[in-house]
């Protein structure tokens, strides 16, 4: 909800307090903001001018020469515009302003004339084109009335106020009016609200004899005031009408729409504009639809109907869709002379089912469809045609047809002092909650114990914890002590979230930041990973109403998220990225999907840099799984993974089961992702890690006596792994080992081709005596002989 504070001030005092002031203590009361922006920010040396004389450019047809009065002097302005007449006041940029998005305005010639500014449009101005009457689509802005000449245009047109962008929830929707805002304010600032002027009705009523008024379905139409206007002369509206409504971000279009539109903001009350002569015997009927009936909607498209929906029909046809939208064939044209205005209620859940079955969303069933007050509508005609006669738009005919058939009772909620304040933890008195009702507006009354009756326009007030939050606000959350809950019960952690949040801050110890992305993916991901056609994470669950094909199914890896994330930091000129992503994958429970789908918890981890490795994402790899206490693990070549690097890969294996994989990105899948170095990823089962994980550590003493270091090289063959030598050595040395570690390989002069040297440093020790040379000269042969009958392997 935008909101003008121009306009603002016509209802509440509150010249004396700044922008931020007013925000700040209406998001400490409870109205939430977006922030705040001015439409003429950054606009500089723009004034109000008057054209003096025109004449036809010598050197272009499309271009007039304007002597223009700008206070202090006279000057030339050559201009295009075709919308300009002698003695318009219009604005002016002068040499060296500065108009809307930061253009600078100097002194120049066009086509050999001088021309000392320039003559500004709306747009020039700040405003946003959707917003600007098309009267002034392509011309300058001509002022409605002579102002002081060289005055700053921005103060003459009250556009350096701010307009603040409020955040309403859907249970306050009195706010969405600048009144509703107005009492906000007033609450807020103990300031009184000044309500608009309505019409002063005191002729008989005639009514009667233009329009009559009958509702057919009383359970989905709660009220309908009908008023006639004749002798309608449609202009444009005042030039101070239209900066309301442009700054609130609606486009003026003539004098009688512009007045509902601004009562409706004014209001929150929708309001539609039939002309009258258009109206079948001047009947309007509130009905049901026919099933299948249609009409022709004022955006001039054809909306089948259903006869659940509740349609404004006259004894022939539908005229408008209640709530959603008028019909084209009732429509005010520059022909119309007489108009019936209709203000009514409207069941909200109704509404919003026609708005949604017909895909057709309208400013008022957005409004309706959030809840209208039932006492609206009489003064809302009134504030309506009080504007009317103001602009001379048509003559009101006395008399206002209501019709509402049910009466809502008035509400009283009975509420208790002691439990409100053992709710906020606040000593307040009876009479200081009734002082900050009476803020609100709300009525309090003691008869069998404290009632309070809510204002006709706070649909929200049901229940005492209503007023509680009410009173609360008032009252002022930072004034509540911070205290913890009284309750005999603590909630804790599960042990997979304790899991989880150790695995993260290994991660986080790491230099690995987290990331999190959307769950709807496109099903071209995979494609963009080089998975096989006959993968099983090809079978994703599809969405039945997506937003578009880039949202149409739902995630089954993580790898394409990551990898995007990695692109979107490399093409940004990032020169280095780590980032994890724990979140959960969706593989469907069957074919075709029937019942939600298996939600499978995945951590992948990817990074890119100059000094960044496969051991970089090994060790980080490493670090997590030790972290979260899974042994036992080690790593395998993996040779049939397209998404990887062939030669660059592995799994995570433990006992029969894989953890994962990861390696070094294929560079297919480099080059789609458009990432110029090379880039690894980690694809982990986290379910199975939280399985595996173990918290309990085993002390395990300082050892008593000295180690045995022995260093071993060999040569076997290219494709013996590290892996299978580390196993052999474990395998044939016993107990007496007490580590193995590769710290050399090596391939080049003087090794066969076909061949590699590796070296490990092994460390022997007891945990029961010193071990002597000829204990361990006899485990070393054990080993050798081991590697040689088993890989061949030759001593260096």
């Amino acid at each position: 909800m935008r909101v003008p504070i121009e306009w603002l001030k016509s209802y509440v005092d509150i010249e004396n307090l700044d922008d931020k002031t007013l925000m700040d203590k209406l998001v400490l009361t409870g109205s939430n903001n977006e922030g705040s922006f001015k439409i003429s920010e950054g606009i500089e040396n723009v004034v109000v001018g008057k054209i003096l004389n025109i004449t036809q450019h010598p050197n272009a047809d499309k271009l007039v020469v304007c002597t223009v009065d700008v206070g202090t002097e006279e000057i030339q302005i050559v201009t295009g515009a075709t919308n300009i007449s002698i003695g318009d006041y219009i604005p002016v940029a002068l040499n060296g302003s500065i108009i809307a998005g930061g253009v600078k305005i100097k002194k120049g010639k066009l086509r050999g004339e001088v021309s000392n500014g320039m003559l500004c449009s709306l747009e020039e101005l700040g405003f946003e084109g959707a917003s600007i009457p098309k009267e002034f689509d392509d011309g300058i802005l001509i002022l409605d009335q002579p102002y002081p000449i060289g005055e700053d245009i921005l103060k003459i047109l009250k556009l350096d106020e701010a307009v603040i962008e409020f955040e309403i929830t859907p249970n306050r929707p009195d706010c969405l009016s600048m009144l509703g805002m107005a009492r906000e304010v007033s609450a807020s600032f103990n300031v009184p609200v000044k309500l608009p002027e309505l019409y002063d009705e005191t002729a008989a009523s005639e009514a009667d004899n233009f329009a009559s008024v009958r509702i057919d379905a009383p359970d989905l139409c709660l009220r309908y005031a009908a008023k006639i206007i004749k002798n309608i002369k449609i202009e444009t509206s005042p030039l101070w009408m239209q900066l309301r409504l442009m700054q609130s971000g609606m486009r003026p279009i003539n004098n009688i729409v512009d007045i509902t539109n601004f009562v409706m903001l004014e209001y929150g009350q929708p309001i539609h504009a039939f002309d009258l002569h258009s109206v079948s015997g001047g009947e309007i009927i509130v009905r049901r639809a026919k099933a299948e009936e249609v009409i022709t909607t004022l955006d001039d498209k054809d909306r089948v109907l259903t006869d659940e929906m509740l349609v404004i029909a006259d004894k022939d046809k539908p005229i408008a869709i209640a709530g959603v939208m008028g019909g084209a064939n009732t429509e005010i044209n520059s022909e119309t002379k007489a108009v019936l205005l209709e203000v009514a209620s409207f069941d909200k859940t109704s509404i919003r089912k026609t708005s949604k079955d017909l895909g057709l969303r309208s400013e008022a069933s957005s409004r309706y469809e959030k809840g209208v007050s039932v006492e609206l509508p009489a003064m809302v005609v009134d504030r309506v045609c009080h504007l009317i006669e103001l602009l001379g738009a048509g003559e009101v005919v006395p008399g206002l047809i209501d019709v509402y058939p049910n009466k809502a009772p008035r509400l009283e909620i009975p509420f208790r002092v002691e439990r409100i304040n053992q709710m906020i933890d606040s000593e307040l008195t009876a009479q200081e909650m009734i002082e900050i009702l009476k803020k609100l507006e709300i009525e309090v009354i003691d008869i069998d114990g404290l009632k309070a009756i809510p204002p006709y326009y706070r649909l929200d007030l049901l229940k005492e914890i209503d007023l509680v939050e009410e009173i609360a606000r008032l009252y002022g959350y930072d004034q509540i002590k911070m205290t913890l809950p009284k309750t005999s019960t603590w909630g804790a952690r599960t042990n997979a979230q304790l899991i989880e949040e150790k695995a993260k801050t290994e991660l986080l110890s790491s230099g690995v930041d987290e990331i999190l992305t959307y769950s709807f993916v496109s099903r071209k991901d995979l494609d963009r990973i080089n998975l096989p056609e006959n993968s099983l994470l090809r079978n994703q669950v599809e969405l039945i109403n997506p937003l578009g094909e880039e949202f149409s199914v739902m995630r089954s890896s993580l790898v394409p998220n990551v990898l995007e994330v990695l692109s979107r930091n490399y093409n940004r000129k990032n020169l280095k990225a780590k980032v994890f992503e724990m979140g959960s994958v969706f593989l469907p429970k069957e074919l075709p999907v029937k019942q939600l789908p298996i939600e499978k918890k995945v951590l992948t981890i990817g990074l890119y840099g100059e000094h960044e490795d496969f051991f970089t994402l090994k060790g980080i790899v490493e670090n997590m799984l030790n972290g979260v206490g899974v042994e036992g693990y080690y790593f395998e070549k993996e040779t049939n993974a397209p998404t990887y690097h062939t030669g660059r890969c592995a799994n995570i294996i433990w006992g029969d089961h894989i953890l994962g994989s990861m390696g070094e990105i294929h560079p297919l899948v480099q080059e789609e992702y458009s990432l110029g170095t090379r880039t690894y990823v980690a694809d982990l089962d986290f379910n199975l890690i939280m399985q595996l994980s173990r918290e309990s550590r085993l002390f395990k003493a300082i050892p008593r006596y000295p180690a045995i270091e022995r260093d071993i090289a060999v040569l076997v063959k290219d494709e013996t792994t590290s892996f299978q030598i580390e196993q052999l050595v474990k395998s044939s040395a016993g107990d007496l080992l007490e580590s193995v570690v590769m710290f050399d390989m090596y391939k080049g002069r003087q090794i066969p081709e076909g061949y590699k040297s590796v070296a490990y440093a092994l460390v022997f020790r007891s945990e029961e005596r010193t071990l002597e040379d000829e204990v361990v000269n006899k485990i070393f042969s054990k080993i050798l002989k081991a590697l040689e009958d088993e890989l061949n392997a030759q001593l260096r």
